[in-house]
């Protein structure tokens, strides 16, 4: 949470932390200022300390909506900058960033830099800072042991930022359903009113639609696929491909506030019509799986002991795993789940990437979602959903909706 930071900074030797970019669609820098329309910001906190926005000049209402100390970049102007350095805009940018960091009191000690930037330009205004600052080390946060750490369990507010998402999503779900169920079918093929076939295109052409119109977005579009596609986890699905009765579609769909604000992740799987008696047999598997793992989370447990527990089960059923064969693109081949907040796959992690400090902690928002994959029969199963551990170890499902595979559809 947010009132660990400083405690997370003392603990991995942090004296400030920066961070880089727009305060929309970049997590680090929306933590601290909420989704704002700032196009370019800096953000600095040294321990112990608030943190300062440094923000454009036309944007000094935004920044101030954060409720954090601003300053504007008009407060380091560039000409005279630029007389000092020959005419130099790069020099004249590092000596602004130099002014900057003293004026946040950060001129020795360690800095741990986040957020969203060009990478070229981010990495030689660094270079240049290290070596016109030798008081300063500049490092990342490979080990996610600061804010991803902070970012890992969730406050009440974030809380109902998450449950809100959730309502929403659930909420065009519902709609894609009646959607799909309500086109007639020819030839196998959901057909529109004009005969020409319905394709996945055109789903989730309505599905952003949908989420536009309450206050969403897909800012990393939707899974939607059917068939073949479906066997292969995170294939988006062919928008052409036409919607066809019986075959298995999964929709994964993971949107967020407009902006880059809070996200849900949620996932069904589909068969229209009717389902043939293998789509059935592991739909109901994976039904089994999700079901049995979702009884025995426990609070402060750790997220791998999950991961490990979906592997046994799966492979009692005579699935290859990751586990067994981790190299397999058949049967179980991901992680039982990831932490959600304002990045869709954060902390907590349960597969190859998890930590120790991976764990079912109060606060945590984490998904649910095992499956399986037969590309080459094509099938893929997977179902999701997003839960909460609430402050008294319970968990809960932050977005209730049916789990049917089946969705009957007109002659």
């Amino acid at each position: 949470m947010r009132n660990e930071i400083d405690k997370l900074m003392q603990a991995a030797h942090v004296d400030a932390l920066m961070v880089v970019g727009a305060a929309q669609h970049n997590p680090a820098m929306v933590y601290f200022t909420g989704v704002r329309h700032l196009t370019q910001a800096d953000l600095i906190k040294k321990y112990g300390e608030q943190a300062i926005v440094f923000h454009g000049p036309m944007e000094r209402d935004e920044a101030a909506k954060s409720g954090l100390i601003t300053r504007s970049y008009n407060d380091y102007p560039l000409g005279p900058l630029l007389k000092q350095t020959n005419g130099d805009r790069f020099q004249a940018t590092v000596l602004r960033y130099q002014h900057m960091l003293s004026d946040a009191g950060v001129t020795t000690g360690k800095v741990m830099l986040y957020g969203e930037a060009a990478v070229g330009n981010t990495f030689s205004l660094i270079k240049a800072l290290e070596k016109s600052m030798p008081g300063l080390e500049f490092s990342g946060d490979l080990d996610g042991t600061v804010l991803p750490q902070a970012m890992m369990t969730k406050d009440l507010d974030e809380i109902e930022h998450i449950r809100q998402m959730g309502k929403i999503t659930t909420e065009v779900v519902g709609m894609t359903a009646d959607y799909l169920t309500s086109f007639h079918t020819r030839g196998g093929i959901l057909v529109k009113s004009d005969g020409e076939p319905l394709r996945i295109g055109d789903i989730k052409h309505q599905i952003n639609l949908w989420l536009a119109e309450r206050g969403a977005e897909n800012p990393q579009d939707t899974i939607l696929s059917i068939g073949r596609d479906a066997g292969v986890p995170h294939s988006s699905g062919n928008p052409a491909d036409p919607v066809a009765l019986g075959q298995t579609i999964v929709f994964d769909i993971y949107p967020c506030e407009a902006g880059g604000g809070y996200y849900y992740d949620f996932t069904r799987t589909w068969c229209l019509g009717y389902a043939s008696d293998k789509s059935l047999a592991l739909y109901e598997e994976v039904r089994t799986v999700y079901q049995q793992i979702l009884r025995g989370m426990k609070v402060n447990e750790s997220c791998s002991t999950f991961q490990r527990r979906t592997c046994e089960l799966f492979e009692a059923h005579g699935h290859p795993t990751i586990q067994s064969q981790p190299e397999t693109v058949n049967g179980y081949v991901h992680s039982l789940g990831h932490g959600v907040g304002l990045n869709i796959h954060e902390r907590p992690f349960s597969g190859m990437t998890a930590n120790p400090g991976d764990i079912l902690a109060p606060g945590v928002v984490f998904t649910v979602e095992p499956g399986l994959y037969y590309p080459d029969q094509g099938l893929g199963i997977r179902l999701e959903d997003t839960v909460w551990v609430k402050p008294d170890g319970q968990i809960e499902v932050l977005a209730l909706f049916p789990m049917e595979l089946v969705l009957p559809v007109r002659n």
